[in-house]
């Protein structure tokens, strides 16, 4: 019997230790496996760089923020006025558009009659001693012009000078002290920069809307010559015309003119005449009451590349003479068609606007030199320039 009892706790034991044997290499086999992972993961951090994902390779832009333009505003809405214009049109009788009784009538004179017509801009002011400026098409045809400060004093307005090829003109009023506008750089200004726009939309007073500019040398849905106008999509509805255009520090950078829109509101499509034409005009209209241009009495095109290519010419830059007006300057001087003048005074003519800036400025009366080419030979004109027609065409 205590043979049989030895022989079973004998076998316990036996059975006891070889669990206990097998749970232990179980236990090291499972370390094993567990470490293996994070072996490899040291091994292949300290062996390869570490990949960074694309939002620590790219670094945020850093964006003032600006939770109001108060002083932008602050600084140059003193200086815009609203312009209230009066005029009288004549209208014929409403008897007289009907054709029976227009019949029974006909050895009667049609009696004159005449109906107020009002219109609304705004300006602004550019000298402390009355001067303001505004566009031609907000005052075409007034008798009466009032402009309203932004103290709430109405002054009558005198009509100083104009210049239709830019629709600009400028008025004066008895006052003295005004506050007067800052001009900014036009020329620095860039695509995405925020602009506020001051003006009198639809006669409401002084409002200001905020966008940024869209575009920049807009020149092609007007035929004047001269546009070279500041897009925005701050709103410019009726009323804005000849307001200001300012940035951010309360700098005029642009004279708001006109909108592209299809229901007469406001589309995002606004036009602004850049401050930098807007600031010569305005010397001139004081001086003289008048912009006085150079003309030479040429139609031209502008010679690029392709055209250059086309008749196989070696010129690539420059103006393509395509007509030259009879007894004017050009013709005097001994320009023809097809010739191709590249410089003027010495400067290389690089575009057509470029071309009309340099023979614009040229003063009426003196000689200017134009280098040229005609048949592959070099070719020198001496012109005296004339005093600009008004007109809306190509002839310079």
């Amino acid at each position: 019997m205590k043979s049989k009892k030895h022989s079973a706790h004998t076998l316990f034991l036996l059975i006891s230790a070889i669990g206990g044997f097998l749970l232990a290499v179980g236990y090291n086999y499972y370390s094993t496996q567990s470490s293996v992972p994070t072996t490899t993961t040291t091994t292949t951090t300290t062996s390869q760089p570490a990949v960074t994902t694309p939002s620590t390779q790219i670094k945020p832009l850093a964006l003032p923020l600006v939770s109001s333009y108060a002083p932008a505003v602050n600084r140059a809405a003193p200086s815009v006025v609203n312009i209230f214009t009066r005029k009288l049109v004549k209208q014929q009788d409403k008897l007289y558009s009907n054709s029976i009784l227009r019949a029974l009538l006909e050895n009667r004179k049609p009696p004159s009659r005449y109906k107020e017509e009002t219109n609304l801009g705004s300006g602004v002011i550019i000298s402390s001693q009355g001067h303001i400026l505004t566009n031609n098409h907000v005052i075409s045809g007034a008798e009466d012009v009032e402009v309203l400060l932004i103290d709430g004093r109405y002054l009558r307005a005198e009509i100083v000078g104009r210049d239709l090829e830019t629709d600009l003109a400028l008025l004066k009023v008895s006052a003295q002290n005004l506050p007067i506008i800052h001009f900014g750089d036009s020329s620095s200004i860039q695509v995405g920069d925020v602009v506020l726009a001051i003006g009198n939309p639809f006669g409401l007073g002084h409002t200001v809307t905020s966008g940024i500019i869209s575009a920049l040398n807009r020149s092609q849905f007007r035929a004047n010559s001269f546009d070279n106008f500041i897009q925005t999509d701050a709103a410019i509805n009726p009323g804005n015309s000849g307001g200001a255009l300012v940035n951010t520090q309360g700098e005029m950078i642009g004279l708001n003119t006109i909108n592209i829109t299809s229901s007469g509101g406001s589309q995002g499509i606004g036009f602004a005449i850049p401050a930098s034409l807007v600031r010569k005009i305005m010397y001139q209209l004081i001086t003289y009451g008048e912009v006085n241009r150079g003309w030479i009495g040429i139609e031209a095109r502008e010679i690029t590349p392709m055209l250059a290519q086309q008749l196989k010419s070696e010129v690539q830059h420059g103006l393509l003479i395509m007509g030259v007006l009879q007894s004017g300057p050009g013709q005097k001087a001994g320009i023809q068609a097809g010739d191709m003048i590249t410089h003027i005074n010495g400067i290389e003519i690089t575009s057509a606007k470029n071309a009309l800036e340099l023979i614009t400025n040229l003063p009426s009366g003196d000689e200017a030199t134009l280098l040229g080419v005609r048949n592959n030979q070099s070719l020198q004109f001496k012109v005296v320039a004339e005093e600009r027609p008004q007109m809306s065409g190509g002839v310079r």
